[in-house]
């Protein structure tokens, strides 16, 4: 006992003189202040750090009590194992955290979900998706989905009595996440039958996916799939022997075009058409214009719930979950170009401008340029800042707003990505050629680097970075999925000549409708109109409120 006392107070000792000898190194130091009239002698400097004694590093055999105790040690890894596990480890919650929270089981990661044959546990296999037996955890998912989309499932024991979707057979196109689960499940509630595929090749949540084919939907879909495995999902949803849709529900329109082009027999038949995203519904009036839209479809991205909140609420909060997630970006004072000052863009602008961000808009519309400068950000030519700027953000839904040249002229380290919904705002197809190299690094995160050294940091490929890299708020998902249904619900219904061959915006009655659904999530209390100010107003006193022409 004496003995291991009188080491203890040698170290103390030891360890004394050396806080010592480490405090005289740290006064000589604070003396060499480094100042634009004073120069440091490097040889100084470095005799005063290597000043400070380390300690020896003494070997010391392990002694064993026996040979079990042995062979259980020897099962932790080594140091060189140690990195690898780490490896392993940080490279699993990467990909975990980039697919939303996914279920990755990697045992099946080399063979196309295409080339195997699965069936559900009722014997089924009318689906394709990564691994059904996933289920349970999609199951989880859908479950905590449900909490947060009171009204959805409020919708669903409303109506589910009268099944106003009985005979429905609607094929849908949009991402597959567990909020997207529960409206599809509505949908099923209300009597529809559902086929169902993914309109964004990375945003699948394989595991929903699987718990959606467990029960009984027909889904077609599965994250990181090729261009060519996307358009065969599509044409397996839609091609099915004695099944023949009759509504379609869009997210980009691909879905649509796909039936118009392939199967113009069934286009003809289906009784509305549900689109949700800029681009789709712009092809829709494309169609509409050229006298080619046989069907009545509904402009749902133009709706006051789908506008106001999706597009603006949902970027807003999702924009630095994908950036952070994927990058690790910190958004003091880096400068930042936002194209695009719609609804989506103000969301994003919102959010980096809290941050610190020096925040600039690029806008073709007038309005929305003043209302950015309104809002206190710049409004530029992307040009004019291309050279300086650390962030690029795309929200426009349009084409090759991000150019070649332009990626070309960007600085070192420069971030691109998309948040608008095409694929193709930023010319990605241009960074395919030999003289660039392409280095994964990170799941959806690729680093193009030019002959130079130069290095552009491109997210999800281009496509929609929220959706891609990172999770989007559920209760404002609510109000979308809700839209959608409402939106079904009134084209499947409405009497012979309610719709022409034509685009039409949701009632505004049915947009204040999903609203008053959510209120009570905040415990909200709406004031009631008297009959004397309803009519100084000129208005219903249940509404609605706004005229259609308001957005």
């Amino acid at each position: 006992m004496s003995d291991s006392v009188g080491d203890g107070k040698l170290e103390v000792k030891q360890a004394s003189k050396e806080v010592k000898e480490s405090e005289n190194v740290a006064e000589k130091y604070s003396a060499m202040t480094v100042s634009k009239n004073s120069d440091v002698n490097v040889g100084e400097l470095s005799a005063a750090f290597t000043a400070v004694p380390t300690h020896k590093s003494v070997k010391k055999q392990i002694q064993f009590a026996n040979q079990e105790e042995k062979q259980e040690f020897s099962k932790f890894p080594t140091k060189a194992g140690r990195r690898s596990l780490s490896r392993s480890i940080s490279q699993s919650s990467t990909d975990s955290y980039s697919s939303a929270a996914s279920y990755t089981d990697s045992s099946d990661d080399e063979t196309s979900p295409r080339d195997r044959t699965q069936l559900n546990s009722k014997g089924a296999g009318d689906f394709c998706v990564k691994n059904v037996k996933q289920a349970e955890f999609g199951r989880r998912e859908i479950e905590i989905a449900e909490q947060d989309m009171s009204a959805l499932i409020s919708l669903r024991k409303r109506a589910q009595g009268e099944k106003p979707l009985a005979g429905a057979k609607i094929v849908g196109c949009t991402h597959i996440t567990a909020q997207t689960a529960v409206l599809i499940e509505t949908l099923v509630a209300l009597g529809a039958e559902c086929r169902w595929t993914a309109c964004n090749i990375y945003s699948t949540q394989n595991e929903v996916a699987a718990a959606l084919s467990e029960s009984g939907v027909a889904v077609f879909a599965w994250k990181g799939e090729s261009e060519d495995d996307f358009w065969w999902c599509i044409d397996r949803c839609v091609n099915k022997e004695g099944w023949e849709a009759n509504m379609i529900l869009d997210d980009g329109g691909d879905l649509t075009h796909w039936v118009y082009k392939k199967y113009p027999n069934v286009f003809k038949k289906i009784r509305g058409i549900v689109e949700e995203s800029v681009t789709g519904v712009h092809r829709l009036y494309q169609l509409s214009k050229a006298s080619k839209l046989t069907v009545p479809a509904m402009n749902v991205n133009d709706s006051v719930t789908k506008q106001k909140f999706d597009n603006l609420y949902c970027c807003r909060e999702s924009i630095l979950d994908g950036l952070k997630r994927t990058t690790d970006v910190m958004f003091g004072g880096k400068q930042v170009v936002v194209c695009g000052y719609g609804e989506v863009g103000k969301g994003c602008c919102t959010a980096l401008k809290a941050l610190g961000a020096i925040v600039c808009i690029t806008e073709i519309d007038p309005i929305c340029a003043l209302q950015a400068c309104m809002d206190g950000f710049r409004v530029v030519k992307l040009n004019e800042v291309i050279r300086q700027v650390d962030v690029i953000i795309t929200c426009t839904g349009n084409k090759n707003v991000v150019t070649r040249d332009q990626l070309d002229r960007m600085k070192n380290g420069c971030i691109v990505c998309n948040m608008g919904h095409s694929n193709t705002e930023i010319d990605v197809a241009s960074l395919r050629t030999p003289e660039l190299t392409w280095e994964r690094v990170r799941s959806q995160v690729d680093h193009v680097i030019w002959p130079d050294g130069k290095r552009v940091v491109l997210l999800a490929e281009g496509r929609l970075l929220n959706l891609s890299c990172s999770t989007v708020p559920t209760f404002v998902l609510s109000i979308t999925a809700t839209t959608q249904a409402l939106a079904l619900i009134e084209l499947y219904n409405a009497p012979d000549g309610r719709y022409k061959q034509d685009v039409y915006l949701l009632p505004k009655k049915m947009d204040e409708y999903v609203a008053s659904l959510h209120l009570p999530t905040f415990d909200a209390h709406l004031t009631e109109l008297s009959d004397e100010q309803a009519k100084y107003l000129g208005l219903n006193k249940n509404g609605p409120f706004k005229p259609n022409y308001y957005r």
